[in-house]
């Protein structure tokens, strides 16, 4: 037996229960893998509240980091005994150690420890893929980048830096905003006290963006369409305030032809080939010290509650991980 979370319902963060579970042998194409670490990410919100439907009883998280104790028949490109970790459904990440599907797996490098591939393995794939293909990023670019003192947003604003990008970032605090600075964030944005969309429109001198990151959703949605240029890409990758309501086409007609996407991970990494490309253009960003990962916050697995009422009160900054 070892300890994980589950959920029987949908609801706030006191519907996760730690309770003790069974975790038998893998089968053919699964492995079964010790937990390290685990990251905590809001796509696991999404799911503890039900925006995003899963079978219940079930269970909560995506992405950890640990060691193959057992492999089942047909897995070749790991053994018993490789450092690992994953960013991928199903659910079932909150735990001391599961049995789960072997396919996309990442072999980590001896430079990168558990700690640092569970808090980067999903927010840092995200970076990779919203800056290298869903509009990529050749430099000298001006781009707005919501959440900049987030886990994807301290990760963003330092590989922009490389890139040599001028990223715009909004934060909440003046504390965010200092990390978000330090980072490499070029203009930082506090929402709180300031008009983006104005801020936006200052710094481009009227002309705009041409792409705009946001993982808010419903809260900055529409303003992030007024800060983009005639042509611009709306890239909606989260919905942090909550889902962006139904809206007409014509809204990005009338802003200069504007395109919008809704990117997620799984669609970039479907492939092993994919899936190894991507991890390890952020290996290599991380190594050569380009990014640094920031873990700061750690939680005991069984504080799981306290870690979820913190990033939706937005109290989090950089990356959070759960200690089983």
């Amino acid at each position: 037996m070892v300890k994980a979370i589950r959920i029987s319902k949908t609801g706030g963060p006191e519907v996760m229960e730690y309770v003790d579970v069974e975790v038998g042998d893998p089968g053919p194409g699964e492995v079964r893998i010790r937990h390290a670490a685990c990251g905590l990410n809001f796509i696991d919100v999404y799911f503890r509240s039900g925006l995003y439907p899963q079978p219940l009883p079930g269970g909560l998280g995506q992405e950890a980091a640990g060691v193959i104790e057992a492999v089942g028949a047909g897995v070749t490109h790991v053994k018993v005994g490789d450092r690992v970790s994953y960013a991928t459904r199903p659910n079932g990440a909150y735990s001391e150690a599961r049995v789960m599907p072997a396919a996309f797996l990442i072999k980590l490098p001896d430079s990168i420890s558990f700690d640092t591939a569970a808090a980067m393995t999903l927010q840092g794939l995200t970076a990779q893929y919203l800056f290298r293909r869903t509009f990529p990023l050749r430099g000298g670019e001006i781009i707005l980048f919501h959440a900049a003192a987030g886990g994807v947003g301290l990760i963003a604003s330092q590989w922009a830096r490389a890139l040599g990008v001028t990223m715009i970032g909004t934060v909440s605090s003046a504390e965010k905003a200092a990390l978000a600075t330090a980072a490499g964030c070029t203009h930082v944005i506090n929402y709180k006290t300031e008009n983006f969309v104005e801020r936006v429109r200052e710094i481009t001198g009227g002309k705009g963006v041409p792409v705009v990151y946001d993982s808010i959703g419903k809260d900055t949605f529409i303003g992030s369409l007024d800060c983009l240029a005639p042509l611009g890409t709306m890239v909606s990758f989260g919905n942090a305030s909550g889902a962006v309501p139904p809206f007409s086409l014509n809204e990005l007609a009338s802003r200069g032809s504007l395109s919008i996407t809704r990117p997620s991970l799984p669609s970039y990494v479907s492939t092993r080939a994919d899936l190894d490309a991507a991890a390890a253009d952020l290996f290599q960003m991380v190594e050569s010290k380009k990014i640094t990962i920031e873990i700061n916050q750690r939680y005991a697995l069984k504080d799981v509650a306290q870690a979820h009422a913190d990033l939706e009160g937005r109290k989090t900054t950089g990356s959070t991980i759960l200690v089983p």
